[in-house]
């Protein structure tokens, strides 16, 4: 029995991880709701549909809401436990929805008091929000699930994960959905974390607006592939564009961040960028970030090596908190 968990909570997606005898195993789940009426229970059923009973009403979760949502209309948007990359500030909901969507992607620990470590992003350099509400729900859930919770910065599980040639030493970038996370490390130790309230969701939402469509119907167009070097029609061009903007945003943010440290931590070695992710997910993300980030090496003030994706964007974070994990046994 090897112990340990590692659960990336995400705007878009939970993971959880955990290391069997043949490797890595990974559950997800699509961080999303839409309630219907009590009276669809019967069909809910039938369809073997994942939701919780509320009151009157039923909350449909996972992959199952995004496709209703789009199915259904405006009459039944879709909602997020999480928004911006933390708890949903008035949603009543979330934290029921967020309790039964850990219990079917976690199971049961196996022992009590399993260590499970769980991301949280860093405070935002653009919003005004804290992590300790997020953080603290998020332990109190998983204290009632029986684990032993430890919370784990977002993008420094990036380098636990894919930096072992680099000893633990590199930039993490997480392009999720609500938030992008940035962490400077080295030798396993972090440097300079913080977080941006830009992500896919951005991408989808500006899209969407500049456009007058549905931001659900963007997500649709970005997930179904776009060629970020190659966009066909006046959807995609437009995903590229706030594609565009969201890396600039993020180069931009930790050039500015690393010239506020003073350097305190003495870097005087080149470090790599590890990309990271589901908005990283479109097609030559890697290529375009390097692009963009071409035009400002030379003002950039951190001498970098590479850039390079993460061997396996969508469970790099929890690969790496699950590292983490394993590391209490």
């Amino acid at each position: 029995m090897k112990l340990g968990r590692g659960l990336d909570i995400g705007t878009m997606n939970l993971v959880a991880s955990k290391e069997t005898e043949t490797g890595i195993e990974y559950t997800r789940m699509r961080d999303a709701f839409i309630a219907v009426p009590l009276k669809a229970k019967k069909m809910m059923k039938l369809s073997d549909v994942d939701y919780i009973e509320m009151g009157d009403h039923l909350l449909i979760v996972g992959d199952n809401a995004l496709e209703m949502s789009v199915f259904l209309g405006e009459g039944f948007p879709l909602k997020r436990p999480l928004q911006d990359g933390l708890i949903a500030p008035g949603e009543l909901d979330s934290v029921d929805v967020l309790t039964f969507m850990l219990k079917q992607i976690l199971g049961a620990p196996q022992q009590p008091g399993e260590y499970c470590y769980y991301s949280v992003p860093a405070n935002p350099i653009d919003m005004n929000r804290d992590i300790v509400y997020h953080e603290g729900v998020f332990a109190k859930i998983l204290t009632q699930l029986g684990y032993e919770p430890v919370s784990g910065n977002e993008a420094e599980a990036i380098v636990f994960a894919e930096c072992e040639k680099d000893e633990f030493s590199g930039i993490g970038i997480s392009f999720g959905s609500g938030m992008t996370n940035v962490c400077l490390a080295l030798k396993a130790m972090s440097c300079m974390q913080f977080s941006i309230a830009r992500g896919g969701d951005w991408i989808d939402s500006g899209s969407a607006t500049s456009l007058g469509r549905l931001q659900s119907h963007m997500t649709e167009i970005k997930e179904a592939g776009v060629d970020l070097m190659n966009p066909v029609g006046r959807e995609q061009e437009a995903l590229v564009f706030y594609y565009k903007k969201l890396i600039t945003y993020a180069i931009d943010g930790i050039a500015k961040q690393f010239l506020l440290s003073g350097n305190s931590f003495g870097l005087n070695q080149e470090l790599p960028i590890i990309i990271s992710g589901g908005t990283s997910k479109a097609l030559n993300f890697v290529p375009f970030f390097k692009e963009v980030f071409e035009r400002k090496r030379k003002r950039f003030p951190i001498n970098i090596s590479e850039i390079r994706h993460a061997s396996d964007p969508l469970n790099a974070v929890s690969k790496g908190l699950l590292i983490q994990a394993r590391q209490e046994y």
